[in-house]
């Protein structure tokens, strides 16, 4: 199995993982991430993730792209749980002086709080990571039989697959309609960012008019083929577990359950603990 290129994500032996495999990594690292209270436990997954996305064939522009936009919420997240998380802050770091009018004396940055802010943080980028993880790496026409196999509707897999397909058309159409501006003599680089904000607001009118066209077409082109919906039918691509799919399972499972034994009779992962 080679690595090759194809657009801006290298493909990898990952991708030759059957997507019923590939979903229950999902379903894991989802999993523990919600179990999991410790914020060097949460960290550890995140990195564990990360690492599997750079493996994967993930560009890092990708992911600093997605990192950058979450940058802000991040912040946030962080200083209103060390702020005012007092369900688990105890030990203060700072204190706000007593000259200061209202919140002199009370407001306080509590290291808990901190530490419990990083634990969020580090929950939502493992659920962020694992997504473009899965379906970045699978065909389309993978992923249907993926499902069906599971024994989804499939109508249910046709639509989730036609909603990832309507993704790129739609960005594509972004682009066209931003390049069709600067031909105009609108330059977007020397624009502040409220001023950038008005003009992909006015973005949205042809976009979702674009859009609102070409689900018709859609509808058009399902209709004149006779589309049932019906799961019997030939299909072109294959969906087989392999023994490293098998591998892959029967290991997420078993973190898992070995993760929930030991929340449930030690206490491994809940917050406060040694360590956190």
């Amino acid at each position: 199995m080679t690595w090759r290129t194809i657009g801006s994500i290298q493909e990898s032996p990952f991708h030759q993982l059957d997507f019923r495999s590939k979903l229950m990594l999902l379903l894991a690292a989802t999993f523990l991430a919600f179990l999991w209270e410790s914020p060097a436990l949460t960290a550890g997954l995140a990195l564990v993730v990360l690492v599997l996305c750079l493996v994967a064939g993930i560009g890092l522009s990708y992911l600093g792209r997605m990192l950058r936009l979450m940058l802000p919420f991040y912040a946030i997240v962080l200083l209103t749980h060390g702020f005012w998380n007092t369900n688990v802050g105890r030990t203060p770091l700072w204190i706000a002086p007593e000259t200061w009018w209202l919140i002199g004396g009370s407001l306080q940055l509590t290291l808990e709080g901190l530490a419990y802010g990083l634990m969020v943080i580090f929950r939502t980028l493992t659920l962020i990571l694992v997504i473009p993880l899965v379906i970045f790496t699978t065909d389309l026409n993978s992923l249907i039989v993926g499902l069906v196999r599971m024994r989804i509707p499939y109508k249910i897999a046709f639509i989730f697959s036609s909603t990832l397909r309507f993704v790129p058309l739609l960005l594509e159409e972004i682009n066209s309609i931003t390049e069709a501006q600067r031909l105009r003599g609108l330059a977007l680089e020397k624009m502040s960012l409220l001023q950038r904000l008005r003009v992909y607001s006015r973005v949205a009118v042809p976009l979702i008019l674009g859009a609102m066209v070409k689900s018709q077409q859609i509808e058009v082109v399902l209709a004149s083929k006779a589309f049932s919906g019906s799961p019997d039918r030939t299909y072109l691509h294959e969906s087989s577990l392999r023994a490293v799919d098998y591998a892959l399972i029967i290991l997420c499972m078993g973190i898992v359950l070995v993760a929930l034994w030991l929340r449930m009779a030690s206490g491994l992962g809940r917050f406060g603990l040694p360590g956190w």
